[in-house]
């Protein structure tokens, strides 16, 4: 199993991960570090734990967000393929509706054209 040496807050963790995963590992990594940065920036030295609690809160408030959002977006999805499928089913009336009336339409112009062709007298 590959192992990866990650730096939180100036201290290194060496991490196992799956194979191939190596490069979003440490990518998690610098992005949870720049939380704490951010932690530290606003709030300075209030202690390393303090700093972790909230910068993991902050990621998890993040996540939340994002369930959020992904479950409204899938509910417009949803509604939107509602729609289409309710549109389609009304094309679909519309073309037989058409279809009849041009059929109906053409027997009555052969019927014109019947009675215009004078008759074979005989």
């Amino acid at each position: 199993m590959p192992q990866v040496n990650v730096t939180i807050a100036g201290k290194a963790y060496r991490m196992a991960c799956g194979e191939g995963e190596e490069p979003h590992l440490e990518s998690l990594a610098r992005a949870y570090d720049g939380k704490i940065q951010e932690m530290r920036e606003a709030f300075g030295e209030i202690g390393d734990m303090r700093l972790h609690v909230m910068a993991a809160l902050m990621v998890a408030d993040e996540a939340s967000e994002l369930q959020r959002r992904v479950a409204r977006l899938e509910a417009d999805l949803a509604a939107i393929q509602g729609d289409a499928g309710a549109a389609d089913q009304r094309l679909g009336e519309v073309e037989d509706r058409a279809a009849e009336a041009l059929a109906a339409a053409a027997e009555r112009i052969e019927g014109i054209a019947r009675s215009l062709i004078p008759s074979p007298v005989g």
